[in-house]
């Protein structure tokens, strides 16, 4: 395996270090606004959706298959998700105010 040279390894720091953080920045901006306008309960409803790509990720990337106890999860997490929002319970709201 061939050494790099010393003088390199500030070029390659710089390749590695400035689109990350540039990269970095901007999602914290993007972060902040949607922040802004979302509001924080909102905004933290992405985080259940990690589960929900690792699966689809690793179903077309890596070729796993998809047991019953992963549908069921993602069932939970999309009845969770729509209980947070509200919307469930602004449609049994609707629903009893008609009658």
């Amino acid at each position: 395996m061939q050494r790099t040279r010393p003088t390199q390894w500030p070029r390659s720091v710089l390749a590695v270090g400035a689109p990350a953080s540039l990269s970095t920045a901007l999602a914290y901006l993007i972060y902040f606004r949607l922040l802004a306008s979302a509001g924080a309960t909102n905004l933290s409803l992405v985080t259940f959706l990690i589960p929900v790509s690792a699966v689809g990720l690793g179903v077309v990337l890596l070729g796993e298959t998809v047991l019953p106890r992963h549908l069921g999860g993602l069932a939970l997490i999309a009845a969770g998700l729509a209980a947070m929002d509200g919307r469930i319970m602004r449609w049994f709201g609707g629903m009893q105010r008609a009658r």
